[in-house]
């Protein structure tokens, strides 16, 4: 007899089908049956080990993150009930172009240091990996939820080049190729980029090109946090579709927004950018999560400039009187690229969190000009994260109606106040966008969530109910399902989701986070 029997169900299968009345049947992992209307249709119903009745409920595939920050979370929170209470049963790692592997002992320090605002510095996990594939064999020992993996093309320039803003030499690009090959041959499912970020921002484009032409003899995609949402967006938006044409890459854009005061009402622009490259045979697809604030680390804001060398070079030119003086010029006045060219407004600048406990009063605080800027970089050690208030609901809206559009959170689970998409995204598409303000129905969402990002990944049994396929599966009330989490209170979890299944196994169960840890890497297949 089967283990379990999920009890009348609404299915929304995720191919964006109109939703229909089952019993569902798991076993070993794998939706083994479908039984449609069967209360109905007076057939012999079929029987498990264990019923769930689902009266009520909406089954449907479980949720893919495709821009997550849980690179440590996953290793250090058994728990991770930021993602697992939302109905995530997959996130997508080593994003913007800056992560943990692959690298060597003096990279991964620098690495670490770099992104402290992300994931924190990580003095209480065990760095026992170097290369993509013994990260990946270190999340095989049992997390909360499934994970990806994308390589990092800031920390690959880090380890081959170092944080200098110069060309590669052959031999360097030559290593970078190799470097970005193994990854992919290891499990990677593509590569990031983060254009802002140093390293990665010093890279030119015939650089990536050929970098992104490893990756598409892999099948993998490419996914850029491009050069620019503010000013220059839509040629920066242009330059990425152009680039991956020219390797024969696919393109997965992070987190699509249009962004600052500039980019107001221009997102049918960029959708119709989008619409060109498709229609001529581009192979794309992005993501984005449903808030206008962004959140980044405050030393991303820096130029350029003033970030090469890495973080010991930053702290002493921010130290220096005069070099600082040229880094607030440059951002006030010039526009930093770090800044996406638009010059700064202090006052949509929220501080997320710090490391210092002696800083904690700035917490919540919106800026008030460059000297307090300077003060919490140079006491936290370029550690503190900020909420980045610069976005358009319109936008927002406009571009999740987009035919390749996907559901990423890019949550953030550092600091004391950490943007609420952490913990929130996947249910507030649900309650707040389907709901409340119908921008999507239904099925259309459940499939932006799980059957479209299940197909930019290559994942040939995932993202569908369907007789076969894993059983990777959330349990919501469609009429109550609602993110707890808010900008006051960023990490309450949701309501209206009881029931998470990870390879058939319950990771959530009656709104309660279990012990099972079902999650493992995946990995990408071969072609």
């Amino acid at each position: 007899m089967e283990e379990l029997v999920i009890r009348d169900a609404d299915v929304v299968d995720g191919s964006g089908a109109p939703w229909y009345r089952a019993d569902v049947v798991v076993d070993s992992g794998r939706i083994v049956s479908i039984v449609k209307e069967a209360a109905d249709a007076g057939c012999q119903r079929p029987k498990a080990r264990r019923e769930l009745d689902a009266e009520g409920l909406v089954l449907s595939p479980g949720f893919i993150d495709m821009h997550a920050h849980s690179d440590l979370a996953l290793l250090r929170d058994p728990d991770h009930s930021a993602k697992a209470a939302q109905g995530v049963t997959l996130e997508v790692l080593g994003q913007d172009g800056l992560s943990y592997a692959p690298v060597d002992d003096r990279t991964l320090e620098e690495v670490r240091r770099a992104v402290t605002g992300w994931n924190g510095h990580g003095d209480d996990i065990d760095f026992d990996w170097r290369t993509v594939g013994e990260y990946l064999d270190r999340l095989d020992r049992g997390i909360a939820v499934n994970a990806a993996y994308l390589i990092p093309q800031g920390t690959v320039r880090a380890l081959a080049v170092g944080w200098e803003d110069r060309a590669a030499t052959p031999e360097e690009l030559d290593r970078m190729r190799r470097l970005v090959a193994e990854g992919m041959e290891q499990g990677a499912v593509g590569m990031s980029s983060g254009l802002t970020y140093t390293p990665g921002m010093y890279a030119e484009d015939a650089e990536l090109t050929e970098l992104c032409r490893v990756v598409a003899r892999y099948g993998g995609y490419y996914c850029p946090h491009h050069r620019s949402y503010g000013a220059g967006a839509l040629e920066a938006y242009a330059e990425m579709v152009a680039l991956t044409r020219e390797a024969g890459c696919s393109l997965h854009l992070a987190h699509a927004t249009m962004n600052f005061g500039v980019n107001e009402g221009r997102a049918p622009e960029l959708l119709a950018l989008l619409d060109e490259a498709l229609a001529a045979g581009a192979d794309i697809s992005l993501d984005t999560y449903p808030y206008t604030p962004g959140c980044t680390t405050l030393v991303a804001l820096l130029p350029g400039w003033a970030s090469e060398g890495g973080p010991e070079a930053i702290l002493e030119r921010l130290a220096d009187d005069e070099t600082s003086e040229r880094i607030r010029h440059h951002l006030e006045v010039i526009g930093s690229d770090g800044c996406h060219g638009v010059p700064v407004e202090w006052d949509t600048i929220e501080i997320a969190g710090v490391t210092d406990p002696a800083l904690t009063e700035y917490v919540g605080r919106r800026l008030d000009g460059w000297t307090t800027a300077r003060h919490l970089l140079l006491t936290d050690r370029l550690a503190p994260t900020i909420l980045q208030h610069v976005g358009h609901e319109e936008n927002v809206r406009t571009i999740m109606r987009h035919r390749v559009h996907t559901g990423g959170s890019d949550g953030i689970l550092q600091g004391a106040k950490p943007h609420p998409r952490a913990y929130g995204t996947f249910p507030r598409y649900l309650g707040t966008y389907v709901r409340e303000l119908g921008v999507l129905s239904l099925e259309e969402c459940v499939a932006h969530l799980t059957s479209r990002p299940a197909s930019r990944l290559r994942l040939p049994d995932r993202g569908l109910v369907k007789e076969g396929y894993r059983a990777d599966l959330v349990l919501f009330d469609p009429k109550t399902v609602t993110p707890g989490s808010t900008f006051e209170n960023p990490r309450r979890l949701p309501t209206g989701i009881p029931h998470v299944l990870i390879d058939g196994k319950f990771v959530i169960e009656g709104g309660e986070r279990t012990e099972v840890l079902a999650g493992r890497a995946v990995r990408n297949s071969p072609m």
